[in-house]
Parts: structure tokens; sequence; C-alpha cells
């Protein structure tokens, strides 16, 4: 039998939850920058410059970067949000009592493109749909033989 979420970290899972969701989205996003960053630079030799000498944006030849090259920063960026990811992941992971496997499989989109998008809301739906449903059981009252 799958454990269940202890009835003290209740109040804290719906904090956890929005805090997943917002890294969620944030990562998936910078995912996505990541990608398109990865595909100018290496399918088409390219890195976004800002403030360099093609003006305040721009897409220059690799290793020709006069300013403050963007494509780095989309890199680390990325990977210090992903790092917030991984730590909303196990906030939620724990509180919810769920199995390892879980945690992985949410980790896991921070690093493929889109999943991070679909994972948010399928977790979001069933968790909101588990505290829904004990909170239920919480107001219904319990049979009492004589």
């Amino acid at each position: 039998m799958p454990l269940e979420p202890r009835q003290s970290d209740l109040p804290r899972i719906r904090g956890a939850l929005r805090f997943y969701q917002i890294a969620s989205v944030i990562t998936g996003v910078m995912l996505l920058l990541l990608c398109t960053e990865m595909l100018l630079k290496y399918a088409m030799g390219f890195e976004i410059e800002l403030g360099g000498g093609s003006g305040f944006l721009g897409l220059v030849p690799v290793d020709t970067v006069t300013g403050v090259n963007l494509s780095t920063g989309i890199l680390i960026a990325h990977g210090w949000f992903y790092v917030v990811y991984l730590f909303s992941d196990f906030r939620l992971w724990s509180l919810m009592r769920w199995p390892f496997s879980r945690f992985i499989l949410i980790a896991l989109g921070g690093i493929v493109p889109f999943l991070s998008f679909f994972l948010e809301a399928k977790v979001g739906r069933e968790v909101k749909a588990y505290l829904a449903s004990r909170a239920e059981r919480a107001n219904t009252p319990t049979e009492v033989s004589h």
C-alpha cells in the first residue's frame, strides 16, 4: 500500500505545489530558450550577443561576440533554474510521499523539452484532486455502531 502524506504536512503541500508549478514553467521556458540557442550555435553557427557591435541584440558568428554573450547567459540561467526545479520537485515529492521513480520522472521535465509543461499540468491536477479528496474524507462523519 502506498504511503499517504502525513496530516501535519497537508497545509504545506499547497505551497509546495505552487512553488513546483512556478519553477516548472520557468525551467521549461529556459529549456526551450536553451534548445533554440543550441540550434543557432551548432546548426547555424551563430551566438546571441547583447550590446555589442551589432546593436542592442544581435546574432553574430560563433566566437566573435564583443558584447555580453547571451548564449552563455541562457545556458547558466537554465542550469540554476534547473537546480531550483529539482528542489521544488524534491519538496513536493517528499511531502506527497511518492515512490522514487516519480521523483525521477518529474526531474526529467527539466531536461526533456516541453515535458515540464505537461507534468506541471498533470501533477497539479493530481495533487489538487488528492487534497480535495482528503478534505472530503476529513469532513465526512464516520458511522458509529452501538
